[in-house]
C-alpha cells in the first residue's frame, strides 16, 4: 500500500477539541505527585551524626596476579597488562 507523506496527516473527523478530550481523560489524577520513593532509594544524612559508626573493611594486600595501571591508578589482572614502562605497568585499555 503506498503512502502519500505530501498529504495531510489530519483530517477534519481525526481532531477533536480540547472539550473532548477533557471529557474522555478523567482529571482525577491531574493533581497527583507521585512519591513513592521505592524506585528511588536514599539515605538520609544531611546533618546526621556518623562518629560512632564502625565500618569494618577488609583490605586484601596486592595479589601475584595483580597490578596497578599507572594511568588510570585501577588494579587489574595480569592479563590486561599492555607494556611496563619506567614508572610501572599500563593496561591495554589505557595503552589503546
Amino acid at each position: 500500500m503506498a503512502t502519500d507523506y505530501d498529504a495531510p496527516r489530519k483530517t477534519d473527523e481525526d481532531t477533536d477539541s480540547i472539550q473532548a478530550l477533557q471529557e474522555r481523560v478523567p482529571d482525577k489524577l491531574s493533581g497527583v505527585v507521585d512519591v513513592d520513593d521505592a524506585d528511588n532509594p536514599g539515605f538520609e544524612l544531611a546533618g546526621q551524626d556518623l562518629a560512632d559508626i564502625d565500618l569494618d573493611v577488609v583490605v586484601l594486600p596486592p595479589q601475584a596476579d595483580e597490578f596497578t595501571c599507572i594511568s588510570c591508578f585501577l588494579v587489574k589482572h595480569r592479563s590486561q597488562l599492555d607494556h611496563e614502562e619506567k614508572l610501572g605497568s599500563v593496561c591495554r585499555e589505557c595503552a589503546a
